[in-house]
């Protein structure tokens, strides 16, 4: 999954001096051998700031597994809060998701079943999951598809993006998605006005219409709106209740696909 942002595990070592001083205090807090000190356990400024990293010191190079589950519990605590947040912010956010009139819509327009993809044409992992988009697509005859433009490799797919936005108001907005994602190389400037061309798009409409404000907002919204899911990279999915993070396969995705119904029939 391509993302802009630090792993968990990275932000987990940025933590590392945090814990260390948790770990610290709670030891020198609950330590069997502090407590016949009473007086010296009533504040830090009475046990010397040298014995005291001495002792902090000896207690974590003799005990290194009180880091390794702190930092275990922290990480499973971040996980439970951003599944939280996320299934919140879908709760709140689910009518922008699956019906901005400025998002394309593919598939079937009147689905019983909407699966949303936020992707960015310079993601080799999105061109990776492209044709099971395209049998999902062709095998379910129900399924309404929502494109969430989110251009988050840089200005070449920022450029991308606006021009598939654009393509949009040129009724080719399908043809540009599926051959772009079946090019090879950088989508740059280049490739998609290659592809613009090719599909019969007229390109200096295109180029006029990607200086709309209106394009501007809709990505903006995007990137808004997959910050708000803790969708941080590309490919990201919505099927229902579900959110995915990372390529995903044809299976995967019938499977949620035949949940969500399966949930809105009950």
């Amino acid at each position: 999954m391509n993302s802009r942002f630090p792993s968990r595990r990275r932000f987990g070592f940025l933590l590392l001096p945090v814990l260390l001083i948790v770990a610290a205090g709670t030891w020198y807090l609950l330590d069997p051998g502090f407590k016949g000190h009473q007086q010296t356990m009533a504040s830090s400024e009475t046990l010397p700031q040298d014995a005291f990293e001495r002792r902090v010191r000896d207690y974590l190079v003799a005990n290194p597994e009180v880091i390794v589950e702190a930092m275990q519990n922290l990480e499973r605590k971040q996980r439970v809060a951003e599944q939280t947040g996320a299934q919140s912010a879908l709760s709140t956010h689910r009518d922008e998701l699956l019906n901005s009139p400025e998002s394309p819509v593919g598939g079937n327009p009147q689905g019983d079943v909407t699966l949303v993809e936020f992707f960015d044409y310079n993601c080799p992992y999105c061109r990776q999951v492209a044709p099971a988009m395209v049998a999902a697509e062709d095998g379910d005859p129900q399924l309404r598809i929502v494109y969430k433009e989110f251009p988050i490799l840089g200005p070449n797919s920022m450029f991308a993006a606006k021009a598939a936005l654009a393509s949009h108001r040129q009724n080719l907005y399908p043809q540009f998605h599926k051959a772009m994602m079946q090019a090879s190389g950088a989508a740059d400037e280049a490739q998609v006005v290659a592809v613009a061309e090719e599909i019969g798009l007229d390109v200096e409409q295109l180029r006029a219409d990607m200086q709309d404000h209106a394009i501007d907002a809709e990505i903006e919204r995007n990137l808004a709106l997959a910050r708000a899911l803790r969708i941080n990279g590309t490919p990201g999915f919505v099927i229902g209740d579900e959110i995915l993070r990372g390529a995903t396969d044809l299976q995967t995705m019938q499977r949620l696909i035949d949940q969500a119904r399966k949930d809105q029939n009950r």
